[in-house]
């Protein structure tokens, strides 16, 4: 799937500027969301804890970064069985910022409702995987500067296109599990149906096999697949927030 949506969209913030401040914040991130609570633990300020964290993985010699798999055009696996897409590219350039070989880099493969998980456990040092900035996540862990705003879109058939939001009320809407569209239909839309899944892959199959009316996915990936799937349209291009996604 092209890129051209996300990289001309008047939301999407160059990647530059996006990569200058990255590498700090998001290995402050990962010291933040592992540190213990105890009030000894929290007297280390959090210029130490950046430090510490770039130290830590300037010794492994490896990044490790957590990524979608099926989630073009930010992560996904190519034919050949190689990770290709926005968050990858970006990926790569902080582990040559932190390391200086882009290559010295560990993919490691998320799922929305673990992405949180695998970097408070220490999994990975980070998570490049469409992540929107909530404030309910900023709780959890520190957000690098954001590259993207986006809302909510709606996509589903040209046939039976759904244009206003209370359209799919007794409906079904296939959302990911843990995704932000996942929490803000289950707080604010509790007359829709929702049928989750944990891959996207599933997710869009059981669009295509009418398992559901819609599927709601970041307004910039809900377009760029309605562009590639000339059956379905994104009858709702933005709802809800526009979030900053950005690297925790």
């Amino acid at each position: 799937m092209a890129l051209s949506y996300l990289t001309q969209s008047p939301n999407f913030l160059k990647i530059s500027t996006a990569v200058r401040t990255l590498g700090i914040a998001l290995c402050m991130g990962v010291m933040t969301a592992c540190s213990p609570s105890s009030e000894s633990q929290q007297s280390i300020t959090q210029d130490q804890q950046k430090d510490q964290s770039l130290e830590k993985i300037k010794q492994k010699g490896i990044f490790r970064v957590a990524v979608f798999a099926d989630n073009p055009p930010f992560g996904y696996v190519d034919s050949a069985g190689k990770p290709q897409g926005f968050d990858i590219a970006l990926a790569k350039r902080v582990t040559k910022d932190l390391l200086g070989n882009e290559n010295k880099i560990e993919f490691v493969v998320t799922e929305a409702t673990n992405r949180v998980e695998f970097l408070k456990s220490g999994k990975v040092d980070a998570v490049f995987a469409s992540f929107s900035v909530t404030p309910e996540r900023k709780q959890v862990v520190d957000f690098a500067q954001p590259y993207l705003k986006a809302a909510l879109g709606i996509v589903s058939p040209k046939a039976k296109v759904i244009t206003d939001i209370h359209q799919l009320e007794g409906k079904t809407l296939i959302v990911n599990k843990g995704s932000t569209s996942d929490i803000y239909f289950t707080k604010n839309y509790p007359k829709i149906k929702l049928l989750k899944f944990e891959q996207n892959t599933d997710a869009f199959n059981a669009l295509k096999d009418g398992r559901g009316d819609a599927i709601s996915q970041d307004s910039t990936y809900a377009l760029a697949w309605a562009s590639e799937n000339p059956t379905f349209t994104a009858g709702i291009q933005q709802i809800g927030n526009q979030d900053f996604i950005a690297q925790p």
